[in-house]
């Protein structure tokens, strides 16, 4: 890029940036520590001239724009901090799906497809008896909270136009089945229900809800959802790790394609195997 084109170019988006933020040359002027006179200089589209580079920074500065984008560099007008924050954002967590980011992400995805893969079962496919287990120690409060928002998203699946795929770890279900490793203390009767439960919901909303039970020996997945081409969440433990930009969310869906294609207990099976269980 030459020096004129350059210079057009700072002038077309100075001209922008200004309009956005609703700046007078007198109001940037002062802000950027310049005189009006040579703010008007590089506003002009048939004389179009660059400033030394304090100037470029002050500028953009005052009108809360990336200095390359001004100067053409870049075709995103956010400072670097910005778009990093953006793209990627860490957020604290809460233990259930009665956290109100969760409740959310599902909102906005509504007609796309998500992609799970829980930390232990899917919070919208549990009991209120594996619920009730399971957050003793929250609450009356929290566990009615709980409830409810795992009601609420098992309502907004079964009524909804979305497709839910969730890819769970086949010692998941083992394990409660056998009452071993997480599930230790569930007693029998829960655990039978519980099973029956999400085998029942599995071959009830089948297609909609698909179900993949995959070998951790053999591949391996941390807790992550994808909501459609727009958001994708990891969590890991006390934060999500969410990703806005589409190189990052495309390679989470391919994770998940590859967790499916490696299931060791296709959706189709998924329901009957669990029953079994």
């Amino acid at each position: 890029m030459d020096k004129r084109e350059r210079s057009e170019i700072f002038a077309a988006r100075l001209g922008q940036a200004m309009e956005r933020r609703q700046a007078t040359k007198s109001g940037l002027a002062r802000l950027a520590g310049a005189d009006r006179s040579t703010i008007g200089l590089l506003l002009k589209q048939d004389l179009p001239r660059l400033p030394n580079a304090q100037l470029v920074a002050d500028i953009a500065a005052a009108l809360g724009v990336s200095a390359d984008w001004l100067l053409g560099l870049t075709d995103r007008p956010e400072r670097p901090g910005e778009i990093i924050s953006a793209a990627m954002s860490l957020t604290a967590a809460e233990r259930s799906s009665a956290d109100s980011q969760i409740r959310d992400w599902h909102v906005s995805a509504l007609g796309t497809k998500i992609r799970h893969v829980p930390a232990t079962l899917p919070d919208m496919l549990k009991t209120r008896a594996t619920l009730e287990w399971e957050y003793a120690h929250l609450g009356p409060e929290h566990l009615a909270q709980a409830a409810a928002a795992n009601e609420g998203l098992l309502d907004w699946l079964t009524n909804g136009s979305s497709d839910y795929e969730i890819a769970i770890p086949i010692h998941e279900v083992i394990a409660l089945a056998e009452g071993s490793a997480y599930y230790a203390g569930l007693g029998v009767p829960h655990r039978k229900a519980q099973l029956a439960h999400i085998a029942a919901r599995a071959q009830e909303l089948y297609p909609r809800l698909r179900i993949y039970l995959f070998d951790a020996h053999k591949v391996y997945s941390a807790p992550v959802t994808v909501f459609g081409a727009q958001l994708g969440v990891l969590y890991v433990g006390r934060f999500y790790l969410a990703f806005r930009e589409k190189a990052r969310i495309t390679a989470m869906s391919g994770h998940f394609d590859w967790l499916v294609r490696e299931a060791v207990v296709d959706a189709r099976n998924a329901a009957q195997f669990i029953a079994e269980l």
